[in-house]
């Protein structure tokens, strides 16, 4: 094996995985002088956010939007040369397909949650909107530490508002199950505002008051022209140029503290000593790592929880194609229908439609936390019932030109009730191992920013600065759903 130690007045600092988390970290070290070695067990970088081509098109088939009122990755993208690519979605319209046909997506409501019934007209049933008005004379109902997202609203507002607005915008974000997803970390400025209010329609007036008076302005989403699996390119390149070196196929299958201080990691025939190490990989994968020397911070980290999903991707000849107006749309599980959403990628991002006029891309994503059934098809059986399910929400009956199926095998980690109190755990037993921290998309917010804040604050904690991550874990990043997609 191959020995590796490279300390200096600025520190040796490894850093595990090479998704947008593990390559925010190394760009930010890079930045403070450190000297850093990236190692990728897989032959790319970029993880979730991975570019491509369908029918000559650029497009995403990983994550293709990033939340733009959090600074983190649009500050990110013009730090490595992407400013002038940064491009707002060219629509925000979007629809819901619930009780058999396409509604225009409500406004007027927090991930779901409405603030007065009439924001739900048209997506409810009277007998679901009468249920709302209910809300202003029930006792108060107590969240304690933390509540399903899901339960709380259905026993505030009926388990109608739920399944067929929350769960479709909640399932969007993590491909997970409202009734289990953590009110506190999934939409924390609703936990915050049920603490102290008997009403939750009377709640969600107050944020929307908070958010009216705050008067951001620009889009709430961003997309960067050739894709947002650019992004993490343009990162990678950024910190080769500052002295970083990115290894991909270098699985790391050991990770132990020196005598002398310091960490000794093992990959492949290289052994590299490092100050500090960054452990920015999926959850499982962190916890073999950390089972040596963090046993209690492993054993949560085992326990996380993932959904898969797939994504098809289909290319269709403009001329045959007549879609409606908007970026896609949502569907509630509760309606029965296979797919969970679908992006008009032509119609949502400008630069799709100007590269290729004669050309139609749009997508689908199949798959929620617990289902197993429907992934176990093969790509044609996917492609199937996605055409299926457009023909039935849209009318669209042409055959497309390409398609392409991209599989997410345990791709979103998920935040149940208690996910909050799991992550303190996890960054306590951490915290104990000297140069030794964590981030990545199962602690802070599965969006693109929480990813680079929770890599930022990684970076801090290795330097001594414990601010970062305090400021997460009082205030998670809400990861919210960019109007029809993922």
């Amino acid at each position: 094996m191959r020995e590796e130690q490279s300390r200096t007045g600025t520190g040796q600092v490894v850093v595990i995985g090479a998704g947008i988390a593990g390559l925010a970290a190394a760009h930010r070290l890079v930045q403070r002088g450190a000297r850093v070695t990236v190692l990728e067990a897989s032959d790319r970088v970029g993880g979730k956010l991975l570019p491509g081509e369908i029918a000559g098109a650029r497009v995403d088939f990983g994550a293709e939007s990033m939340l733009a009122r959090r600074p983190e990755a649009v500050a990110l993208a013009r730090e490595v040369g992407l400013t002038d690519r940064l491009q707002p979605p060219a629509t925000a319209t979007a629809s819901l397909w619930t009780r058999g046909a396409l509604r225009p997506m409500p406004k007027g409501h927090v991930m779901g949650v409405p603030g007065t019934a009439s924001a739900l007209t048209g997506v409810l049933s009277d007998e679901g909107l009468a249920r709302i008005e209910r809300d202003a004379d029930l006792p108060r109902t107590e969240v304690g530490d933390d509540v399903a997202v899901g339960e709380y609203v259905a026993a505030r507002l009926g388990r109608e508002v739920v399944d067929r607005l929350v769960e479709p915008l909640l399932g969007g974000v993590y491909a997970g199950d409202a009734y289990r997803i953590s009110m506190r970390s999934a939409v924390p400025q609703l936990y915050q505002a049920a603490l102290t209010h008997d009403s939750l329609t009377e709640a969600v007036r107050e944020i929307q008051a908070k958010m009216a008076a705050n008067q951001q302005t620009g889009p709430v989403f961003m997309g960067i022209e050739g894709g947002v699996g650019s992004l993490p390119l343009a990162v990678a390149e950024s910190v080769r140029a500052g002295g970083g070196e990115i290894v991909t196929g270098a699985s790391v299958t050991e990770l132990r503290r020196e005598a002398a201080g310091g960490w000794r990691a093992v990959a492949g025939d290289r052994v590299l000593h490092a100050d500090a190490v960054v452990v920015a990989v999926p959850a499982p994968v962190a916890a073999g790592l950390l089972r040596a020397e963090a046993p209690a911070a492993a054993t949560e980290l085992a326990a996380v929880e993932y959904a898969s999903m797939a994504l098809v991707s289909l290319a269709y000849r403009r001329a045959d194609v007549t879609l409606p107006e908007g970026s896609g749309f949502l569907v509630p599980p509760v309606d029965g229908r296979t797919i969970k959403a679908s992006t008009f990628a032509s119609q949502k991002w400008g630069w799709i439609a100007e590269e290729n006029p004669d050309l139609l891309v749009l997508r689908t994503s199949v798959g929620r936390y617990g289902e197993t059934e429907i992934l176990g098809r093969d790509d044609a059986g996917l492609v199937d019932v996605s055409r299926q399910d457009l023909e039935a929400a849209t009318g669209l009956d042409a055959t497309p030109v390409e398609t392409r199926v991209t599989r997410w095998t345990d791709g979103l980690p998920q935040y149940p009730v208690g996910h909050h109190a799991r992550v303190a755990r996890i960054r306590e037993h951490v915290a104990k191992l000297s140069g030794l921290a964590v981030c990545g998309a199962q602690y802070d917010g599965v969006g693109i920013p929480a990813c680079i804040a929770s890599a930022y604050a990684a970076v801090d904690r290795i330097q001594g600065d414990l601010r970062g991550v305090e400021e997460l874990t009082a205030n998670p990043v809400q990861s919210l759903h960019g109007g029809a997609g993922e």
